[in-house]
């Protein structure tokens, strides 16, 4: 039996994880070998108990058994090529390296698309699904500045911050990377594929599910690890008390890698997750991007003027003296079309006309209940 083959059947025995397939790698450079051990050579691997060994032995030296897991392994090496996938195993030197040193590293990741070089620098972007249009847009800013400093934009594809964190990394020429807790021929949050094809011309898809597996709830934390095993640091933008995103982040401090947060308003359900990781000393308060920055050892760029409320590229935009009048008005939170017509002494009819100008031209943004936001990307 090859050992990339034999990679995945351990895979399917009973009671033999992640943590002590990585064990039982470090025990038997030739992995192949394992096939003819006995009890008692299986005994002296660590972690690996009397009753754990007698199954091993049970698993590989019963022929049907074995036959059966080795069939349904080659079927999944068989599928890497229906949907232009890769496999990436412990054994190989292409292996991710901070995943490599985590407790459980996956023993195979699935791959569609291109892995990031070994040396890059990586960061997991991770939050609610039920984002709050802070939470996109500070998103949005981060992630644009992280990819401008050539990082690497880790996250799980779910709804939400997940989403943005990917869209934003495509859009300023990005790579990114999506961990899924399905196979990789599924990608159940993009069925009509709007973002994924994208991801896989900047970055891949990745998975330590096999092809055709159910999505379960347990799928999801197990997914969360590989997302802060791969990455040097997690950054968490908004999460209520409980949730996937926290999870990331206990997982991240678990392997000694950086944990950051957004802070937000404490009327906000979507911060007091982020914000309680501050406050215990968990996380890291970000307010820009070279907070991140400076934990990695990665330099900064010059700052913009603090008091520019836009970036750059806005300032090509023409806007008319009215149009930037209503502008100056809207501050950092959402205003109601009623206060800025007050502020902004417009009247109401043809402020919306203008509103609508300034729509088009993407520096600001409507939000629900008549409510008005500047588009900080």
């Amino acid at each position: 039996m090859e050992q990339r083959t034999l990679l995945l059947v351990l895979t399917l025995v009973p009671g033999i994880g992640p943590a002590r397939i990585k064990t039982l790698v470090a025990s038997f450079p030739d992995l192949t070998t394992l096939l003819q051990a006995g009890i008692a050579d299986l005994l002296k691997i660590p972690s690996i108990g009397e009753s754990l060994a007698r199954q091993l032995h049970h698993f590989f030296h019963h022929i049907p058994t074995r036959e059966k897991a080795q069939r349904l392994a080659e079927e999944q090496i068989a599928g890497l090529q229906r949907y232009n996938a890769s496999m990436i195993t412990l054994l190989d030197s292409d292996y991710p390296p901070l995943l490599r040193e985590i407790y459980d590293p996956p023993p195979c990741l699935f791959v569609r698309g291109k892995l990031p070089p070994r040396e890059s620098t990586g960061i997991a972007v991770v939050g609610t699904r039920d984002a709050s249009q802070y939470g996109k847009q500070a998103t949005a800013l981060l992630c644009k500045e992280l990819v401008h400093h050539n990082i690497v934009i880790f996250s799980g594809m779910a709804y939400g911050i997940d989403m943005a964190a990917h869209s934003a990394a495509l859009e300023h020429g990005g790579t990114t990377v999506a961990v899924l807790a399905s196979g990789v021929d599924t990608i159940y949050t993009d069925p009509k594929g709007a973002v994924w094809p994208r991801i896989l011309e900047q970055g891949a898809l990745i998975s330590e599910e096999w092809f055709g597996s159910q999505l379960t709830p347990g799928k999801f934390p197990k997914r969360n690890r590989i997302i802060a095993g791969i990455s040097h640091g997690t950054l968490v933008i908004e999460s209520d008390l409980k949730g996937g995103a926290l999870i990331t982040a206990a997982t991240a401090l678990e392997q000694n890698r950086e944990v950051f947060a957004l802070p937000g308003s404490i009327f906000s359900r979507t911060s007091r997750g982020t914000n309680r990781l501050i406050q215990q000393g968990q996380a890291k308060a970000v307010m820009s991007v070279d907070d991140i920055l400076a934990e990695l050892g990665t330099p900064a760029t010059q700052k913009s003027a603090e008091n520019d409320p836009l970036p750059k590229q806005r300032e090509a935009i023409q806007l008319t003296p009215i149009e930037q009048t209503i502008l100056d008005c809207i501050g950092a939170e959402p205003m109601h079309i009623d206060a800025l017509a007050a502020a902004s002494n417009v009247d109401l009819s043809a402020l919306l006309v203008h509103l609508f100008e300034l729509e088009l031209k993407a520096v600001i943004a409507q939000q629900p209940g008549q409510f008005f936001q500047k588009q900080l990307c």
